[in-house]
This record gives C-alpha cells, structure tokens and sequence, in this order.
C-alpha cells in the first residue's frame, strides 16, 4: 500500500522558507516556547499510545489492523480537512464516478487506466478525494510521482467509466535492506538503475469493486505494459538532476509495502502463468514519521523554520527552490532543536512487508548488471483484467454478500 519510509513528502509547508537564529539572543520566551511544544509532543505520542522514556519511543503492540488504523487516524483526519477547500466544491461530481453495488453486473467489468497527467485536472482531484478515503493517509510521494485511475470501462454514464481502484508511483528510498537483498545489488549498480525502479506508494479499490477483491485487480495492473510504456513515455528523455546524465527510461520493477503489516492482497497473488505477481523479500525496520503528521508537523515545521540557521540544509545544491530536502529533515531538525535524539523518536516499530514485482523475467539480473537486455513479461490491462475477473472477481461475487448494497452517497466526505 504505502510507506511513510518510501513516500515521504517533499512538501514542508511552514518549513518552506527559514530565517537565521543566534543562540546568543535565545530569550526566555524562546525557551518557554521549547518547553511547551516539548510538552504538546508527548501529549501527541500519548494520545496515539506512545510513550516517550529516556529519550526513545516505546511503541504500542498492535495485536490487529484495526488497531494499526488507529495509530493514524488523526493524521487521517488532518489532510481530510486541509483538502476540504479544494475538494469539497466538487464533491457531487467525485460521487457520480462511483458505482452503486446494486448496479454492477461483475461479468461486464472491464478494467482500463488512466494516467493522471494534469495534476490540477479533475482526474487529479477526483484520485486525491478518492485517497482520502484510506485509513492511511497518503503521502504525495516524493521525486518522481506517476499516478493512474483505475476505472470500470462497462458500467458507468455521462458522468464517466465508476473508478475501481488507484495506482501511485513514486522514487524508491535509496537504500533498503530487504529489497536490496533480494536483487543481490552492490552500491554502485543500485546506483545505476534505480532509476528503473518505482515504488507504489498507493495501491488499492474502492467499493464495490474492493469487496470484490479489487485491491488484487489494482496491484496487478501496477505491473502492465501499459504501466511500463507510460514510464518510459514519461522519462525517455529525462536528465537526472544530479548526476545530469540521461536516465534509462525502463521500467523493470516495482516495489510496494503493505501499510498494516502481513499483507493479504499481495500474498500469493499469482499471474497467469502461475508465477507470483508480487514476492515478499522481507519487513521493514519499522521506523518513519506518520507518528508526527498533522498540527503537530505544523508546529514542529514552524519550530525548525525559525531555528534553523538561514541556508542550512540537506537539500542538494542542485535543487531548486529555498527549502528542507523534505519532511524528514523538517521533523529531525525540529525535534533535534527541542533536545531529543530524532533517530530514537522515528522508531515507531510499525513494521510493513516489503514486496517485489518484476515487469521482466530477467530483472533482477538486469538490475545487478548481469543482462544487457530486459525480457519483458508484462501483460497488458486486458489480459490481467481477464485473469482477475475469472480467478478471484467472479467467485467473490457468489459467495460474499453486502457489495451489492454499497451507495456512493455513503462516501460522502464534506457535508
């Protein structure tokens, strides 16, 4: 689904400009404000069932999802309410492209992307709304971002094809241990041919396609030709920013996280030819920044922005603008600032299951340097829509009840 590891947001608000500060002229209004955003922080960490002890995070233990869902609903709630001014205004028009369960005939769906190319355009606000509705929030993704509507080609009216599900695609971190395990890669291939690799930051279907086992639908797409030609159609003459050379615009693999743990979506989630679509290679360390979103990264964000030195930050030189390089680095300055180790606080020990999806049979050889060529085994949309409506689709709709029932108006997010 998402990783707030592997999609952290470059976006730092309040923290998008900073001015200088002299510790010479630190006040006692300066240390007062310390000690009080000090003291709304672990009220935050409290209020999510964190504790704060000798400096490091002790971490609830979710024993289920729903508890999981918990840990982020304020900041769930957070980006609900900043998005209310762009969103709302077109809320009717969002619940007119879902489709009613008693109105879908499952041997009539026919899958299609679309890709997200303005991202002021509707389809860009109608995928926004429709992320919104997760119980995770999402992050924009960071570097590269791809996004695609999966949409319903056989039902639908005026208004347009019912939206099944959403894809979003986004730069990798650059370094992770399981993944990079799993290809076998050394430092200097990875640096190579990241490039080539794409993290699914968002992956999942709406009702009632998800009660249908959309979410399968939507992660088997993530891995199609048509997902791999738009990549290359968007990066064949790209120039990376740093290293200004000419990036190789193939598409070879993606990589997702499930968001609450074990996931059972990806878990044996097979092609047509039997092979798994998505391979588990392991977890991850359990560490990020979900757990300081919303007002709390508003006021740690305007703390860093005013203690910061003017100029001071790790954004490479070759960025443009006059900010932090993202919002890890607004979280640790600002809480390194108010005297804690920021390494220990970003230890929330919400481990996700990191899985690996090949769009050719020799890609990981390929990402090691082994193979000069790549080849291809995506499929195209069609093809893993058939697969999915006769493996999982058709026989869900037997034998579960209650998708049938499902009405847009229930979606409803802004009264």
């Amino acid at each position: 689904m998402l990783n707030d590891s592997l999609a952290a947001d470059t976006r730092t608000g309040p923290a998008a400009a900073w001015r200088s500060s002299d510790p010479a002229e630190e006040t006692e209004g300066s240390q007062d404000e310390a000690a009080s955003l000090r003291a709304r922080v672990e009220e935050h960490l409290t209020s999510l069932g964190f504790q704060v002890s000798n400096g490091s995070l002790l971490a609830p233990v979710a024993k289920d999802k729903d508890q999981l869902r918990a840990l982020h609903a304020d900041a769930t709630q957070a980006l609900r309410e900043a998005a209310r001014r762009a969103l709302a205004p077109y809320e009717d028009r969002f619940i007119s492209r879902l489709a009613r369960g008693a109105e879908i005939n499952p041997e009539r769906i026919q899958p299609a992307l679309i890709p997200i190319e303005d991202r002021r355009g509707f389809d860009a606000l109608l995928w926004r709304w429709c992320s919104l509705h997760w119980s995770i929030p999402v992050s924009s993704g960071y570097g590269r971002r791809m996004r695609f509507l999966v949409v319903d080609r056989g039902h639908g009216d005026k208004h347009g094809d019912t939206v099944i599900g959403l894809i979003g695609l986004a730069d990798p971190v650059f370094a992770l241990g399981c993944r990079d395990a799993a290809i076998g890669w050394s430092r200097e291939w990875r640096k190579e041919r990241l490039f080539s690799v794409m993290d699914a930051f968002v992956l999942g279907a709406v009702p009632p396609y998800n009660a249908l086992c959309g979410g399968k639908l939507v992660a088997l797409l993530a891995t199609s030709s048509e997902v791999r030609d738009a990549f290359g159609d968007r990066y064949r003459d790209h120039v990376t920013l740093i290293a200004r050379r000419k990036a190789d615009a193939r598409l070879a693999l993606v990589t997702t996280s499930s968001a609450l743990g074990r996931s059972s979506v990806y878990n044996r989630l097979s092609r047509p030819d039997g092979d798994l679509a998505f391979r588990p290679v392991g977890y991850t360390s359990g560490s990020g920044d979900f757990h300081f979103s919303g007002s709390i990264y508003k006021e740690l964000a305007g703390y860093a922005a005013r203690n910061t030195p003017a100029g001071v930050t790790q954004r490479h030189e070759r960025w443009t603008g006059d900010t932090f390089r993202n919002r890890r680095e607004v979280i640790q300055r600002a809480l390194d600032n108010l005297g804690y180790d920021s390494r220990k606080l970003r230890i929330h020990g919400v481990r996700r299951q990191v899985f690996l999806a090949p769009l050719a049979a020799n890609a990981l050889e390929w990402l090691r340097g082994e193979s000069q060529s790549l080849e291809w085994s995506a499929l195209d949309c069609g093809s893993l829509g058939m697969w999915w409506l006769q493996r999982w689709a058709m026989r869900r709709a037997e034998r579960v009840e209650g998708w049938q029932r499902f009405d847009p108006e229930s979606w409803r997010m802004y009264a």
